[in-house]
């Protein structure tokens, strides 16, 4: 067995060639409990048997390739740390996108409900929550052991959110809401990039969707429209390249004033459209 580094200094060149040094620093500040601050200016700052032991679990686990949030048991999400596990997606900072638009349409005062579909960590739901307190949030997802970590989420952040196991709107009931949102699978299902990097240590179930990523997307547009009050809004984020499909879904659903919005980086990533207030004919929802 490799001998254990005893000091802050000895730690961070254990980990050079390895990962980055940003990541070695994040890690000794969570094994050691210091800032920093403190690991930059101590290096010869000691560290316990323990804490070094821990410290090497986590770079060879990371050098194997184990996501950062996984190993730390925790993401940041609209300026809040959210508990993650291999049981759900990482949070992105992509999908803060539709809590901004979501936001951008609700009136003052407003009360709006909320449905978040696929819901894994919690994030959306929970964010939503606590950015527009008189909402009524209820959120979904097919996992039991997603579920759980959202629960605890909201929980831990003081959110109120009800939480329901359902395949999609399956057992959503017979509930109408404002806005119905959902960060779906969206990647097609042979994927090379399916195996690499961080996305290979995530549930494939909440990543993959189909020979052109677009089945889930579909099925919730379709079926979006009986769930939503008059005026509602849908919002979905989606892939990089399939704003134009999903703008068709919900243009074929019903839906009016459908547009896509951008990320950060400049890339159409969430689509949304509201849905009449007078709805549409039979003929039409099924186009």
């Amino acid at each position: 067995m490799a001998e254990l580094p005893a000091t802050l200094g000895e730690a961070l060149a254990a980990a050079r060639g390895r990962i980055p040094a940003s990541e070695a620093r994040m890690f000794l500040r969570e094994v050691a409990g210091c800032t920093a601050a403190q690991v930059a200016a101590y290096p010869e700052r000691g560290l316990a048997a323990e804490q070094a032991a821990r410290y090497v679990e986590l770079l060879d686990r990371r050098a194997a390739g184990e996501p950062v949030a996984y190993l730390l048991g925790e993401r940041e999400f609209y300026g809040r740390r959210f508990g993650v596990s291999p049981a759900v997606l990482i949070p992105r900072p992509e999908t803060e996108l539709i809590v901004d638009l979501v936001k951008a349409r609700i009136a003052p005062e407003a009360a709006p409900a909320i449905l978040d579909l696929g819901t894994g960590s919690g994030a959306l739901a929970v964010t939503l929550a606590l950015e527009i307190p008189a909402a009524r949030v209820t959120a979904v997802d097919l996992s039991p052991t997603a579920l759980a970590v959202a629960r605890a989420n909201a929980a831990a952040l003081g959110a109120q959110v009800s939480f329901v196991e359902s395949d999609w709107f399956a057992a959503v009931g017979a509930a109408r809401f404002d806005f119905i949102v959902s960060n779906p699978p969206y990647i097609v299902d042979d994927d090379p990039h399916l195996a690499e990097g961080d996305v290979r240590f995530e549930p494939r179930s909440a990543l993959a969707s189909g020979r052109s990523g677009l089945d889930d997307l579909t099925r919730i547009a379709a079926a979006a429209p009986a769930f939503l009050a008059p005026g509602g809004w849908l919002l979905m984020e989606h892939g990089y390249d399939q704003a134009a499909a999903v703008r068709a879904l919900l243009a074929a659903a019903g839906f009016v004033a459908v547009e896509s919005a951008c990320d950060l980086a400049g890339i159409e990533r969430v689509t949304l459209g509201r849905y009449p207030a007078g709805g549409v004919d039979a003929g039409a929802r099924q186009a």
